[in-house]
């Protein structure tokens, strides 16, 4: 699994073979995550996307919203690791 618990956040680091990769994983995620209505805070660099989930309208902490769109994430992860 390639999520972590730190600073009450979910963390997870995604790498791909190629920046295009990594931009299709990104794309596929912010549909899931206008879906859900809950949106990561995410940076990418060429084969990496990083990303944080907390929930902030509960006080920067991580809550069901966070777990559920970790494992969707996980989910996209799995059609191009």
């Amino acid at each position: 699994m390639p999520w972590t618990t730190k600073d009450n956040a979910l963390n997870g680091e995604f790498k791909f073979a190629d920046f295009t990769t990594a931009f299709a994983f990104m794309t596929e995620v912010a549909f899931a995550a206008e879906s859900a209505g809950h949106h990561p805070d995410w940076s990418n660099v060429y084969n990496r996307v990083n990303i944080r989930l907390t929930t902030h309208d509960a006080g920067n902490t991580i809550t069901d919203k966070d777990h559920a769109l970790a494992a969707a994430i996980t989910k996209i992860y799995g059609k191009y690791a």
